[in-house]
């Protein structure tokens, strides 16, 4: 019975898993794998394809002082997708080591709207698609992350989700303030420090976005992008 109960579940992430997250070649380009020096401490690095792009400039703003990691499937970095897909993967992201550093982020997912049928701009049609999270669905997913999280014993830092230009195809603009603020809640509640990407990106006013009404950003936008998880992260190491 209780594996019954289980299947829509499993049925729901096996669909989200077989829509494949837009990352941009540039970000993905080029070796992910990388030898850890045993003597350092273990940062794990989890979120979407933003994240995807701001990782290796971590790992170089913080080589010599931590082992820079993120999920990996093969040799290719996993974008980690909305909440649910959170929730199934954490298990196999943070097995085998020991986690000093969690810098995470769930929510540009959780906000897209998605078009089954359509096959461009992954899925996304924010005028015929349907949300992937409501905003109470996102709070109840993040909200048991976060236990999971904590109960490893790392330190936890949570990124606000970044800036939703107007007209993007797939989101409503404003969507991720709403849950931004959500997500500050419980932050609060469980005393987790805020990186707040979206003030970040929002004050470029899409000086490093690829391209109009783009979520991603140019090499330089994740450089910055970067810069700032680095020196959230640095504090927390010693």
């Amino acid at each position: 019975m209780k594996n019954l109960m289980l299947l829509p579940f499993l049925l729901l992430v096996a669909t989200l898993s077989a829509q494949q997250p837009y990352t941009p070649p540039k970000d993905l380009a080029g070796a992910w794998e990388f030898t850890p020096d045993p003597s350092l401490p273990n940062v794990m690095i989890l979120g979407d394809s933003i994240s995807i792009g701001y990782t290796r400039n971590v790992r170089a703003e913080l080589r010599g002082k931590a082992n820079v990691f993120r999920p990996l499937n093969g040799k290719n970095p996993v974008n980690c997708g909305d909440t649910i897909m959170g929730l199934a993967g954490l298990d196999q992201w943070l097995a085998g080591r020991k986690w000093h550093v969690i810098h995470c982020n769930w929510g540009l997912w959780d906000i897209c709207y998605r078009e089954p049928g359509k096959v461009k701009a992954g899925n996304r049609n924010k005028l015929k698609g349907k949300i992937a999270l409501s905003l109470e669905d996102y709070t109840a997913n993040l909200d048991q992350i976060m236990t999971r999280l904590q109960a490893t014993g790392a330190k936890v830092i949570w990124a606000s989700t970044t800036h939703v230009p107007d007209g993007e195809p797939g989101r409503y603009a404003g969507d991720e303030i709403r849950y931004n603020e959500a997500a500050a809640a419980i932050m609060k509640k469980r005393k987790i420090p805020l990186n707040d990407l979206h003030a970040l990106t929002k004050s470029w006013e899409g000086a490093h976005s690829i391209g109009k009404s783009d979520v991603h950003y140019t090499s330089e936008g994740s450089r910055l992008l970067g810069r700032q998880v680095s020196a959230a992260i640095l504090p927390l190491l010693d």
